[in-house]
């Protein structure tokens, strides 16, 4: 298992916890809203479950109300790598 998540594995639990089918593509996009894209908070709250029952690691307190896939990814992979 790698310490940091990929636009490819966001894409999937994205598909996974929200039911929500996106193109890895579309999350490299800069400004991409996740809003835009279909997830709420409620959704990504649920991501963000998934990741913390993944790695066994707390996940950022902000990671749920971020705006886009790049501020998520940029605060998870923080995480992930200063619990590494």
């Amino acid at each position: 298992m790698t310490d940091r998540i990929t636009v490819e594995e966001l894409a999937e639990l994205m598909r996974k916890c929200t039911g929500v089918t996106v193109a890895p593509e579309e999350l490299r996009r800069d400004g991409t809203a996740f809003e835009q894209l279909g997830v709420d908070s409620l959704g990504l709250l649920g991501i963000v479950g998934e990741l913390e029952n993944r790695y066994g690691t707390p996940m950022p307190t902000d990671a749920e109300r971020s705006k886009t896939p790049t501020q998520f990814l940029d605060l998870v992979n923080g995480a992930l790598l200063a619990g590494a």
